[in-house]
């Protein structure tokens, strides 16, 4: 199958410094692909690769058959970009924005006023056309922003960190309007820190320190990439639950989760409670206070949990 975006062997190094570290994966046309890790894992870097924004330091990779090395300029023009930063002008109107960002994409006249109209419709903006983009909610900037990335009808999307900063309900919202894209045939590339957002993507690839630790659908990678049991753990003193957990010889990891803990354990063996018991001595002996064990489904930021730890024993 023919890619959108493909990256082959790509390195970025700033200085001594290996931000991205031999990176290789495909998208194909219409797919919502999720890249994911924490803060500093070299996501941003890699998007702004691909986009032409930066030269990689080796490797190589193609944007719509367009060289990301050669043929940087033509990918800027003919891809729609969001960054994580809103870098709207505040001090224009809503349509305002929409019209000066048309212009920058060679859109003018009859062409430009009839894509804003559609524009505002897909954002639902267009009861606040008039409204100074200072003033509106930081939902709604995001929403403006992704209209102002889509103006020029991109057949790639890249969107980087796009629903840092906002709620869950808006952050929900704003995925329905990437669903409404990707039905229309847009290749969307998107990077998150929020695991959970995974979720809603067709593939992820997991990113780590600059190196891509995994590659594959949610379920793909919750079914494939991780065995053993996970249970979710609420305790007196999680910190401490963490610590007496992970020395123990049946628990691969144990990762605090918010207000709780989740722990996998090695082998299938025990049944449900006799696996409740055995978690309970251990801490309870510690002078826990067990507020609640439960097995649980695993997340994906499970899967990158493991997958981190496993990558640092192999390098052990």
């Amino acid at each position: 199958m023919k890619t959108a975006v493909e990256l082959k062997d790509v390195v970025k190094r700033f200085g001594d410094f290996t931000a991205v570290d031999h990176i290789s994966l495909e998208v194909y046309p219409g797919e919502i692909f999720g890249f994911l890790g924490p803060n500093g894992a070299g996501k941003s870097t890699t998007i702004r690769m691909i986009c032409g924004l930066l030269i990689p330091t080796s490797g190589q990779g193609h944007v719509q058959d367009l060289d990301i090395i050669s043929q940087s300029e033509e990918i800027k023009a003919n891809i729609g970009y969001m960054s994580q930063r809103f870098s709207l002008y505040d001090d224009l109107r809503v349509e305002e924005n929409l019209s000066f960002f048309g212009g920058v994409y060679g859109l003018s006249g009859r062409k430009r006023s009839q894509r804003i109209e559609e524009v505002l419709n897909l954002i639902s903006l267009a009861d606040r056309r008039n409204s100074m983009t200072w003033e509106l909610p930081v939902g709604h900037k995001q929403r403006l922003a992704l209209g102002c990335a889509i103006l020029h009808d991109p057949r790639v999307l890249f969107l980087d960190e796009p629903t840092s900063g906002v709620d869950p309900r808006t952050r929900r919202n704003f995925w329905d309007l990437i669903y409404a894209l990707s039905d229309e045939g847009v290749t969307v590339f998107v990077t998150t820190h929020f695991m959970e957002e995974a979720e809603y993507c067709d593939r992820v690839a997991l990113i780590n320190e600059g190196r891509l630790i995994a590659i594959g659908s949610p379920n793909h990678l919750k079914q494939e990439k991780l065995s053993g049991r996970i249970y979710d753990i609420e305790t007196s003193d999680v910190l401490s639950a963490v610590d007496i957990l992970s020395k123990e010889d049946g628990v691969r990891e144990a990762a605090i989760f918010g207000r709780s803990l989740h722990v996998r354990l090695a082998g299938e063996a025990e049944t449900e409670a006799e696996t409740e018991a055995y978690l309970s001595s251990i801490l309870a002996s510690a002078g826990q206070e067990i507020k609640s064990i439960r097995p649980i489904d695993p997340t994906l930021e499970d899967v990158f949990v493991a997958l981190v730890g496993q990558g640092r024993e192999d390098q052990g």
